[in-house]
């Protein structure tokens, strides 16, 4: 299985409309961050979770001609405002893109892109297939078992997955003693980082680090970080053994 790291950022990107801060101005093309999301290649299938503002231009950069399915951590516009974006796939495929995300988040996605739902829709509209997830069972895409794992945004409950041995929680601030059971022995695992102090919704760096330090993977990349949290050659000085900074383009083997 491979891991793609589309976007790194969290909500504004980095560089920042406007902003003259060392990180906004670094030359670093790993200061150069697109909206969080990873990309999920698996023999001949892949996947996306999160389908955010910048996906379209992710999918040109990264050469991705087919997509099987769409894993939605939770509703925010950093994460689904892309899923128009997914229908030169679907039009390519002739059937339904197939996106996955609780019931609460498929509800929000019938709102936003209501003209995709009509009876009569519009030639070019988009059409999705929306599966509930249940997070209580394994999401099963082909032959894949996906581990739905339940944490919180703030005080708003979402996603994240684990497959196989790598997990995948972005946008987190919280997670209680049940899902953190489901997340032992882990190869990989990509968490929340913000910034270094701390946020009402998000991890802060401190926090990430000691979750990761509980949770014990053998490796650990940080993803959603804010312009805040500094540059990335800077901060990867300070991270402890095993644990790293990912970056957009970065490529995992697992």
């Amino acid at each position: 299985m491979q891991i793609t790291f589309l976007g790194t950022a969290t909500s504004q990107g980095i560089p920042v409309i406007g902003c003259e801060c060392n990180v906004c101005l670094s030359d670093n093309p790993k200061d150069k961050r697109l909206r969080t999301s990873v990309l999920i290649s698996r023999n001949d299938k892949k996947y996306v979770i999160d389908v955010g503002p910048d996906f379209r231009q992710q999918m040109l950069t990264t050469g991705t001609q087919d997509l099987d399915a769409v894993l939605l951590t939770h509703e925010h516009n950093d994460h689904v405002i892309g899923l128009d974006d997914l229908r030169p796939f679907i039009f390519k495929n002739k059937e339904k893109m197939a996106i996955y995300g609780l019931p609460r988040v498929l509800d929000e996605i019938k709102e936003r892109f209501s003209y995709a739902f009509k009876p009569q829709a519009y030639p070019g509209a988009p059409s999705f297939d929306l599966r509930p997830i249940d997070e209580s069972a394994d999401v099963i895409i082909d032959d894949l078992p996906i581990t739905p794992i339940r944490i919180e945004h703030g005080r708003l409950p979402i996603l994240g997955f684990r497959i196989n041995d790598f997990a995948y929680l972005t946008d987190m601030k919280s997670i209680n003693q049940k899902e953190k059971s489901k997340l032992g022995n882990l190869e990989i695992l990509v968490i929340d980082s913000l910034r270094k102090e701390t946020h009402h919704s998000h991890l802060s760096l401190e926090e990430s680090l000691d979750l990761i330090r509980e949770l014990e993977p053998k490796q650990a990349f940080l993803i959603h970080l804010s312009h805040l949290m500094g540059r990335h050659d800077d901060l990867e000085k300070e991270l402890p053994e095993g644990v790293s900074i990912a970056y957009d383009g970065m490529v995992l083997e697992i």
